[in-house]
């Protein structure tokens, strides 16, 4: 949730996150008359309350002819306690469900618009000229008998499948190498549970105009995550962390599901968009102060994964209306993808700021011991479409795959090459 100091000292500046999101502005008008409101429930209530405790002290000390009618002024003044608390319980509610209907307010600087008027920051590396036609990635990695779609869907349904051979161990290489260069860079890994409370879901912001990407279990009302930024966005809530020695950097490795409402005939071949797949997620809690400087160095770190397995790629600044709730600014990575002459998304790193830590209780003490809200952000260091960029990327014309320098030791070869 955002800074209701901030909606009620420059609303405008709230507005105007809300219009370049492409949301509706006058929510912030309603967040407006909801804090007004229940601020006058709580002072009216606050007043009757302490009315009637004056009260009870008077008919303490009443005489006896006295009492009976100050008995009875207390007792009406009971109920009208009762309908002031019962009137503020109401303010409170109405308060909550204008707050989260407002995004996180978009940082300065993040372009306005959609999914198409994002800015590319920058370029890394030049796309491979083949002098054979490219095969795109399910052709390739069926030849080589890595991914297995037919069974996948025969099992499952549409968007499951299996990773086979080597290409389940492509797949733990990158997870592993993530793993390996997340605790070098002083990440705690962590593998947590991907079932959680609806409070911690609608606490990081997936339950809003997203919920319907969201697997629900009714039965257990439990939620299962599309990431892990999600259960370890809730690792540390309602609690005051010590953040005197800097960020907590936490690394989730865990399996992730998305039900991709909304997306149905695209991308419905390969591995690009699936209901299922692994990824290593890196989160983490800071000062607001820190918050920029940890976001750049989230990209970086993201950047070294890139790096490490040798595809071209671009960085883009992702536009407001794009960037979901939570974030107030996002990077993405776009890895080349040959097949499809464009750029696709292989990780994102969000600042959220303290929107999601306001609505989870997680705060530290500044420097005179003081709780404030802590701020977080989150940022993908690999995850199983990385397989398409990487297989497309290093197809040799025999239709074998050179398996990046980084990943040999993981995968037990250098080269990946066609069944039979």
């Amino acid at each position: 949730m955002i800074d209701l100091r901030l909606l009620r000292e420059d609303p405008d500046v709230v507005r105007a996150s809300q219009r370049a999101r492409g949301e509706d502005p006058a929510l912030v008008d309603a967040l407006l008359e909801a804090d007004t409101a229940r601020r006058a429930a709580v002072a009216t209530a606050d007043n009757l309350r302490a009315e009637h405790k004056a009260m009870g002290k008077l008919v303490g000390k009443a005489s006896k002819e006295e009492r009976p009618a100050l008995l009875s002024q207390a007792q009406e003044m009971s109920v009208k306690v009762k309908e002031a608390e019962a009137a503020q319980h109401a303010a409170d509610a109405d308060l909550d469900a204008a707050h989260r209907a407002i995004s996180n307010v978009v940082q300065e600087g993040a372009p306005a618009g959609g999914e198409d008027d994002y800015i590319v920051l920058e370029t890394v590396g030049t796309p491979r000229e083949f002098d054979f036609e490219p095969k795109d990635h399910l052709e390739l990695g069926e030849a080589l008998g890595v991914i297995d779609m037919e069974r996948g869907a025969k099992v499952s349904g549409a968007r499951f499948y299996f990773l086979t051979g080597y290409g389940a161990l492509l797949q733990l290489g990158l997870l592993q190498l993530a793993a390996q260069k997340a605790v070098a860079n002083g990440f705690t890994m962590m593998i947590p549970p991907v079932l959680v409370r609806p409070e911690i879901m609608s606490g990081t912001g997936f339950l809003g105009k997203h919920s319907a990407e969201v697997y629900h279990l009714a039965d257990d009302d439990m939620y299962l995550v599309g990431t892990s930024e999600v259960p370890l966005a809730g690792y540390h809530s309602g609690e005051i962390l010590d953040l005197g020695a800097g960020a907590k950097r936490y690394a989730g490795w865990s399996s992730c599901f998305r039900r991709e409402a909304g997306s149905y005939g695209k991308d419905t071949r390969g591995i690009i968009r699936v209901h299922q797949f692994d990824k290593v997620e890196m989160f983490v809690y800071t000062t607001p102060q820190e918050a920029d400087a940890e976001h750049r160095r989230l990209l970086a770190w993201e950047r070294e994964m890139l790096a490490a397995i040798d595809v071209p790629y671009r960085i883009i600044d992702v536009a407001a209306g794009d960037l979901g709730s939570s974030a107030a600014r996002k990077f993405d990575c776009e890895g080349w993808v040959p097949s499809q002459q464009t750029y696709r998304e292989l990780t994102s790193t969000s600042n959220c700021t303290t929107f999601q830590a306001r609505r989870l209780a997680v705060r530290y003490r500044d420097e005179n011991g003081k709780p404030q809200i802590a701020a977080t952000l989150n940022g993908t260091l690999a995850t199983t479409r990385w397989l398409v960029a990487l297989l497309e990327n290093h197809q040799q014309a025999d239709g074998s795959v050179r398996v990046p320098e980084a990943l040999v030791p993981f995968v037990g070869t250098d080269v990946l090459r066609p069944a039979g």
